[in-house]
């Protein structure tokens, strides 16, 4: 964890001048943005996250906006993709509904997301890493981790200088700004990432690791969501500190292959190396409806318009997925997943629509739904999809027909061939 102490190397992080002695400001250039650690010079896992990414861009590409509470996300009936750190001073957050959003900062300015813009700064940014390393694996559109290993010959310095010279350089070029996590491993520098935000840059050594981890609440554990977290609270373990204390052996017989996870993170062990272009590991479309839905036929074109655009991501980047999930969630925005696992993995809209309808059939009891979302995991090689089905003839002549709408719709446009489940399909947001 960054920290002062007398005799830990340190330099400035605006001016990169080197730093004796635990000083509290720049000797050079007055800056109070100094980083020390005794491990400082020693590690080179990083994990950096771009701050309030998407709203970040848009007070970059709108200066009026600078001083103003900015959320990004859809109408009264959407969530909060992101928000501004000064709307989240008055509470609001990622994924909250934007009604109590709007409730908790009514002097927000909103602004609906401009994906494509977005992903082309994200580009730019991972362009910039890549200058650094080929060790770089994206996590998402704004965050990635790094392994600078081996990097100091290259670029004539240790990674910690190199990274706040990436930040200083994103920050002049970009116009945005990064939090770095500095560390050992992967799970580390993840969590070190969180702590200064924005524009941090913290350091977590392997001397420190134990300690640090000890008054943690077990939630920071990758994998340990609500559900796990109340699992564990059952049981009387809150703190990673806990965690601690067990033997790897006792937190398997309770918790199986993720008690491994437990024992091994809790202790700051983490082998996970950084792998450059990682796939992803699944495909997805979802919408949340202006108004709530409840029958059956009301859900169904929708649910056919989200397959096709899972299936036209699919055959674009090449990928065919084995496991059909639906998404559901209610009026009062309780989450429902389904999921089933196919013979043979598939690209076809026409497969994925008709696993995921037998899956909603289920689900319609009259519950109101306010989003529905379907999408495919197991992603697997494309080679592999979709094999003639010999006992329903049927499948096969459907097959046929989606591959001749994809050819004309390529020729003349995504609407140049529309279904009888799309046609007047229901209006939803995405």
């Amino acid at each position: 964890m960054t920290h002062l102490a007398a005799h830990d190397p340190g330099f400035c992080r605006d001016c990169l001048t080197g730093q004796p002695d635990g000083r509290r400001r720049c000797r050079s250039c007055g800056s109070p943005r100094l980083l020390y650690h005794r491990e400082l010079y020693d590690l080179s896992i990083a994990h950096i996250d771009c701050d309030a990414f998407y709203a970040s861009v848009e007070k970059r590409d709108n200066p009026d906006l600078a001083d103003k509470p900015v959320i990004i996300g859809g109408g009264k009936r959407g969530v909060v993709s992101t928000a501004c750190y000064i709307a989240r001073i008055s509470g609001v957050r990622s994924a909250m509904p934007m009604f109590k959003a709007l409730e908790a900062c009514p002097d927000a300015v909103v602004i609906r997301p401009d994906m494509e813009k977005y992903v082309s700064v994200g580009r730019q940014v991972r362009r910039l890493f890549e200058e650094l390393t080929p060790l770089v694996q994206p996590i998402s559109i704004d965050e990635a981790f790094l392994d600078l290993n081996g990097t100091q010959r290259l670029h004539h310095d240790p990674p910690a200088r190199i990274l706040a010279r990436l930040v200083r350089r994103v920050e002049e070029e970009i116009g945005i700004t990064l939090s770095v996590g500095l560390s050992y491993c992967k799970f580390l520098a993840k969590v070190a990432s969180d702590l200064q935000k924005p524009r941090g840059f913290s350091v977590i050594g392997r001397e420190e690791a134990l300690a640090f981890l000890a008054d943690k609440p077990v939630t920071i554990i990758w994998g340990v969501g609500k559900s796990f977290a109340a699992t564990l609270n059952a049981d009387g373990i809150r703190t990673i500190g806990q965690l601690q204390m067990m033997e790897e052996g006792a937190l398997m017989r309770r918790y199986g292959v993720m008690g491994q996870r437990l024992f091994r993170l809790a202790r700051g062990i983490d082998d996970r190396s950084v792998h450059p272009n990682e796939a992803a590991k699944s495909v997805s479309a979802e919408t949340t409806f202006f108004a709530d839905f409840a029958r059956f036929e009301d859900l169904v074109p929708i649910l056919r318009h989200l397959s096709e655009k899972v299936s036209a991501r699919l055959k674009k980047q090449a990928i065919a997925g084995q496991t059909v999930v639906l998404k559901l969630k209610t009026a009062d925005f309780k989450s429902r997943t389904r999921n089933r696992r196919l013979d043979d993995p598939t690209q076809l809209a026409d497969r994925i629509f008709r696993t995921g309808l037998n899956l909603l059939e289920k689900e319609t009891d009259g519950t109101r739904f306010r989003l529905i979302g379907i999408g495919v995991s197991d992603l697997t090689d494309p080679a592999r999809a979709d094999p003639p089905d010999l006992v329903n003839p049927q499948a096969g002549r459907r097959a046929a027909a989606e591959a001749a709408m994809d050819r004309l719709r390529d020729k003349f446009g995504k609407t140049a061939v529309e279904t009888g489940f799309t046609f007047d399909r229901p209006r939803g947001r995405g």
